[in-house]
């Protein structure tokens, strides 16, 4: 959860309160509005769960404390006015009360893309963090020449599932590759982003 101070909040302007746009981190699809005080907004970040202050009920609730289906912070960004949050959060469950995925509309958004920012964002956490046990931490202390050679590995086994195999080794093995080729970029210090901008300056080209 990106850190920032509280008391640079302007809780002033809505009488106490302030704006919190919940955004689904994996589909970026804007899931509701609520209102927060200084102490939901505290308590969101203590709890790591989203908590609003009810207008009506003039008291703190949790998003899902009846429902169960509640939205898990996955980070917390003021604009810059500091007077309202963009969330970003993982859901579980439907987040309207309708039963709807999203109070904007009932159909998920297809673009899954965005799991990619958010995986290679965890790999480059586990460069930083080096949490015991993980894979990621082991590549990355075995260093370069352990990564290369895991990025060369899966290219050949793409290659072979392609050429042999069936269509679900071939996802499998695509998806092993993009994770190591992640773990490559990470290492050199290179953000997806400017991959993503390569292509896009490619595109124009085509």
């Amino acid at each position: 959860m990106n850190p920032f101070d509280v008391q640079s909040i302007n809780f002033d302007k809505l009488n106490g309160l302030i704006p919190a746009v919940i955004q689904d981190s994996e589909s970026q699809q804007v899931l509701m509005v609520g209102f927060m005080n200084r102490d939901a907004l505290e308590a969101t970040m203590q709890s790591g769960q989203v908590t609003f202050y009810s207008r009506t009920k003039k008291r703190l609730w949790q998003k899902g404390e009846s429902s169960g289906n509640t939205l898990s912070v996955l980070s917390i960004t003021p604009d810059c006015d500091l007077d309202t949050v963009l969330i970003m959060a993982r859901p579980a469950g439907p987040t309207c009360h309708t039963g709807a995925v999203s109070c904007f509309g009932t159909e998920a958004r297809a673009d899954r893309t965005a799991f990619l920012q958010t995986l290679f964002e965890l790999i480059q956490e586990r460069k930083e963090q080096k949490p015991a046990g993980s894979y990621t931490t082991s590549l990355f202390g075995e260093g370069l020449t352990k990564i290369l050679e895991k990025v060369a590995e899966e290219s050949e086994e793409v290659l072979l599932a392609a050429e042999s195999q069936t269509k679900k080794r071939l996802i499998e093995e695509s998806s092993d590759l993009l994770y190591h080729l992640f773990v490559l970029l990470a290492e050199k210090n290179v953000e997806l982003a400017e991959v993503i901008n390569e292509l896009k300056n490619r595109h124009k080209k085509m």
